[in-house]
């Protein structure tokens, strides 16, 4: 008893660690994708979810802003020139020390003008002569920091980056891509469970050899036979359909063996029943293999559509990389390579290629573990 309870403790912390191993980065790549692409560079995500304390470099608007008031030339403004809710808590005017005067103290260049800084970030430069410094005054501020999210990456990602069309793209590429093997091996492996027939065992071997049979070995074959087909038919090689079939072909082995093991595993009673009341294999497979299958069908769907999703081989292999067929993996690889610095465009368009893998999982998660597990153990 105290060993069985000791495993399962051990168990559920294992999973735990697990969880939060994957959760972490998640959330991470969450909050930077809403994140000022400035802080981003600057510091971690999870620096952004409290008030913290930075130190910056501004300057002061130009001798064109000054104006004459009682003998002084004065040049007025804000440090930051937009509303930031930042609070400045001390400034330097030089490196040496940044943090030489708190606010609202009077601070005086070697010119022997005097710049006030308010907590704001609302500043008073004052000169008895006229100002004659085009850029302004550098003044370095420590300030606080409260979080700060934008959508302005999303914008710029989606609309201006090309990730929206890559999305739909890969959309239109994923969802075929799942039904049709589904459709084909759901009465493939109905087949190989409760009809006989000849060579049906050495079917099922194929079917499990094939598994072994690395993509990147059939990948060129296969796009050679599509090619010469193409030509016979005076279509292009490079289109959607050529995908579809690609995907489907490379899925159909494991998706088989899945729905297989778990139509297999249905009561043999129920069949015989059914069979005894004159139905035949299509209505047996229509009103009582599909309403019992759902769990597989369901794992077996989502374990298909996070392989296509997350394809990059295939696409590049089987669609042009132009706008109207890039994928959203591709697009990815695309930007890492033009904009590997803009770390505010890598983590919202990665997070963006997660969200529908993501929402199918967790849509249909309660099935997916009844739909793998059953069949495997019989009684």
């Amino acid at each position: 008893m105290k060993k069985s309870f000791f495993s399962s403790i051990v168990s559920q912390i294992i999973l735990l660690i697990f969880v939060i191993v994957w959760i972490i980065p998640t959330f991470g790549l969450l909050i930077s994708s809403f994140r000022d692409k400035d802080l981003l560079a600057t510091s971690g995500w999870w620096t952004s979810l409290f008030t913290t304390e930075i130190n910056e470099i501004y300057r002061t608007a130009g001798y064109e802003s000054q104006f004459k008031e009682n003998n002084n030339y004065i040049i007025k403004g804000n440090i930051f020139n937009t509303k930031t809710g930042k609070k400045i808590k001390s400034f330097g005017i030089t490196s040496k020390n940044i943090n030489e005067f708190l606010i609202n103290e009077e601070a005086i260049f070697k010119d022997g003008s005097k710049i006030e800084i308010s907590e704001t970030g609302d500043y008073i430069w004052k000169s008895q002569i006229p100002f004659e410094n085009k850029k302004g005054k550098r003044v370095f501020i420590t300030a606080s920091s409260p979080p700060k999210f934008t959508l302005n990456n999303y914008k710029e990602v989606l609309l201006n980056e090309g990730v929206g069309q890559a999305f739909i793209n890969t959309l239109a590429v994923a969802i075929p891509s799942t039904v049709i093997p589904l459709i084909i091996c759901s009465f493939f492996a109905y087949a190989l469970s409760w009809m006989r027939f000849f060579g049906k065992d050495l079917l099922l071997a194929t079917v499990i050899a094939s598994l072994v049979v690395p993509l990147q070995m059939s990948l060129i074959p296969l796009l050679s036979l599509y090619n010469d087909i193409s030509n016979l038919f005076n279509i292009s090689s490079k289109s959607y359909p050529g995908v579809w079939m690609a995907h489907t072909g490379f899925g159909l082995a494991s998706t088989t063996f899945l729905l297989r093991n778990f139509i297999k595993s249905l009561p043999h009673e129920m069949i015989e029943a059914a069979r005894v009341d004159g139905a035949n294999h299509y209505d047996i497979f229509k009103k009582i293999i599909l309403p019992l299958s759902i769990p597989a069908f369901a794992s077996v769907f989502i374990l298909q559509f996070l392989w296509v999703w997350n394809d990059l081989l295939v696409g590049l292999v089987f669609l042009d990389q132009v706008p109207s067929e890039i994928i959203i993996t591709a697009k990815l690889r695309e930007l890492l390579g033009s904009r590997g610095e803009n770390w505010e465009i890598l983590t919202t368009g990665a997070f963006v290629s997660m969200t529908v893998p993501l929402l199918i999982f967790f849509l249909l998660q309660r099935y997916f573990i009844r739909g793998l597990v059953a069949g495997s153990v019989k009684g």
